[in-house]
C-alpha cells in the first residue's frame, strides 16, 4: 500500500491514507497491536478445527468483545461502548 501508484489513486479519489513513510516504525503499529491481541487472547487459547470455526471465533472475538467491551488506552482506558455512551450522552 505504499506504492506511488496506489498513493496517487487514493489522492485522486480524495482518500487520506493512514500509512507512514516506508521504514517508519509507526506505519502499522495499530494493526500489529490488534493482531497480537487476537493471537494471544484467542488463537493461542483455543484449538480451531477448520477455517469456518476460525472465522466464526475471530468474528465473535472482534465484534463481540474487542470492539465493544475491551478497554482501550487511547480513550482513557474505557470500553468503546462506555466511551460512546458518555460522549453522546446515552
Amino acid at each position: 500500500y505504499t506504492s506511488l501508484a496506489f498513493s496517487e489513486r487514493c489522492r485522486e479519489a480524495g482518500i487520506a491514507t493512514s500509512m507512514g513513510s516506508v521504514g517508519d516504525c509507526y506505519d502499522n503499529a495499530m494493526a500489529e497491536s490488534v493482531f497480537a491481541t487476537l493471537e494471544c487472547e484467542l488463537i493461542e487459547r483455543r484449538s480451531l478445527r477448520d477455517h469456518a470455526e476460525a472465522r466464526q471465533a475471530i468474528f465473535e472475538f472482534i465484534e463481540g468483545w474487542y470492539n465493544p467491551h475491551r478497554r482501550h488506552s487511547g480513550i482513557g482506558h474505557q470500553s468503546p461502548l462506555n466511551y460512546e455512551r458518555r460522549f453522546f450522552g446515552e
